[in-house]
């Protein structure tokens, strides 16, 4: 499945481990956690079925600010989110917003490059280490 600004990899762990992995991975790099939203229990209170399905939603007012200083739409976009779920296979994955993606999306052009790029980084990094392949 490829959908158009969206990273998604492959965790050899199940959802609840992947999603605490990454919740501990960005609390230890200073990261503000604002929200971790569990949609399968949602659904199960509503007596529906999801598979596991995970989102959480982070931070840090540093990076984001300047982003909102240079083109405020992208506060739509902001904080970031992570979702881990598992697929109708029983495969879990981790997909996020590509960051470079949100700064075309909002137009930034050269504003906030090295910030989205450091963004990038920091994702790429965190969710590998969070959902390291089978």
């Amino acid at each position: 499945m490829s959908i158009e600004g969206l990273i998604s990899i492959q965790s050899r762990f199940a959802a609840k481990e992947t999603m605490d992995r990454l919740e501990a991975a960005l609390r230890a790099n200073g990261v503000s956690i604002f929200a971790r939203i569990d949609h399968a229990a949602g659904a199960a209170a509503v007596g529906e079925n999801l598979r596991p399905t995970e989102v959480l939603i982070f931070g840090n007012p540093r990076a984001g600010t300047p982003l909102m200083q240079a083109q405020q739409t992208i506060g739509i976009d902001l904080p970031l989110k992570v979702l881990v779920w598992q697929d109708a296979m029983g495969v879990v994955r981790l997909s996020y917003n590509d960051p470079k993606w949100l700064a075309q999306r909002h137009g930034l052009g050269s504003k906030g490059a090295e910030t989205v790029a450091r963004l990038a980084a920091m994702l790429k990094t965190l969710t590998g280490e969070a959902a390291p392949p089978p």
